[in-house]
């Protein structure tokens, strides 16, 4: 085998090399952000039943309040 042949090899396997690192820390990164987005869709999903619960007893007062002003 050449040297020049041998080079290119070693180059070709670096930037294999590099390739499955950038794959692996693609991997975790999309990992965590997946992991993120299911929490803060969680968090979504609670503060949605937290604001219809506020709402729900506002409108409740008000109708309160109007029965009172009515009587």
């Amino acid at each position: 085998m050449t040297d020049s042949l041998a080079e290119h090899i070693r180059l070709l396997e670096r930037r294999v090399d590099d390739l499955l690192a950038l794959c692996e820390r693609l991997r975790e990164e999309n990992r965590i952000l997946r992991d993120s987005q299911e929490s803060l869709n969680a968090d979504r999903a609670s503060l949605l039943e937290k604001n219809e619960q506020a709402r729900s007893k506002i409108e409740a007062m008000i109708s309160r309040l109007k029965a009172m002003e009515n009587h």
